[in-house]
């Protein structure tokens, strides 16, 4: 099982080179390869826009899987773990192509500063990300964008800039759905504690993150959760990720080092450590 990605950080920093464009408030990284098919995991450091052009992407996060196929597209927000299945077309030669722009909260904030006549309807009820096609508009928008990725020593910050803000332009006025999620993304409803914590609880998440996902500053997010669950939030997740640990350990056939990693730590020595101070067994007295 391969360790869990960070996104964009190590797609950019990575083993593996791959096309990027790097602003303070964005980053936009092009992946195009030659396979039948690739998956792993990863985790969104960033809200992240998904664009396929070519080929298909299957995510999963929490209880909901989704396809996105050509000329589709998906927006997830960030602090969000992501198992994902890239699949080349069978037509092209086993070509994915796909494009992925990870944007900060401050050029949402200034995209929205800037928004003119388009006011969706308001309402309570979260706005689930979602597949949508995507319109020409976008198409030819990502097709401009292929000479910045030939030679990005050419590239200015203020032309990448205005760049993305049309592109968030094209997503906003094409779709009121992706952009109801733009707004919520920006400013999210505050939701129940048990679904947000039981959904990413093995993710690499930090509790300020978790805040953000359910709607609530940290102090308030740590007041509620300890009134819910009598425990402080840090050792619920830790004991939480530990018992599910266990369990895998007893009834599958994954390494040590691969349950380690598929539940969110990050060092094999830390989770060992921890595992054992917890059951008074390493955790290879589990294993089947």
């Amino acid at each position: 099982m391969k360790k869990i990605i960070k996104v964009p950080a190590q797609l950019v920093n990575g083993e593996t080179s791959q096309n990027s464009l790097v602003l303070d408030e964005c980053t936009v990284i092009e992946q195009c390869i030659h396979h039948v098919e690739e998956q792993g995991t990863m985790y969104l450091e960033e809200h992240v826009l998904f664009f396929i052009l070519e080929g298909s992407v299957t995510l999963t996060y929490g209880k909901q899987t989704c396809q996105i196929g050509k000329n589709e597209m998906i927006l997830l927000k960030k602090a969000t773990a992501v198992h994902y299945e890239k699949k080349g077309s069978p037509d092209l030669n086993a070509i994915y192509h796909g494009v992925i722009f990870s944007i900060k909260d401050v050029l949402i904030k200034s995209f929205l500063a800037s928004v003119e006549k388009i006011t969706p309807k308001e309402t309570e009820e979260v706005a689930e990300s979602g597949v949508y096609p995507m319109t020409e508009c976008l198409i030819t928008f990502l097709e401009s964008l292929k000479p910045y990725f030939h030679d990005s020593s050419g590239v200015y910050p203020g032309q990448l800039r205005l760049k993305m803000m049309e592109m968030l332009y094209h997503m906003a006025i094409g779709n009121p759905a992706m952009f109801q999620q733009i707004l919520q993304i920006y400013q999210p409803l505050r939701t129940e504690i048990r679904h947000i914590v039981e959904q990413h609880y093995a993710s690499p998440i930090s509790l300020k993150e978790l805040a953000y996902l359910s709607g609530r500053s940290l102090s308030s997010f740590k007041r509620d959760f300890q009134a819910v669950y009598n425990i402080p939030p840090a050792t619920w997740i830790r004991e939480k990720r530990l018992e599910k640990a266990k369990e895998m350990l007893e009834r599958t056939q994954l390494s040590v080092s691969d349950i380690c990693f598929s539940l969110g730590f990050e060092n094999v020595s830390h989770f060992s450590r921890i595992f054992k101070n917890y059951y008074g067994q390493a955790p290879t007295f589990y294993q089947i």
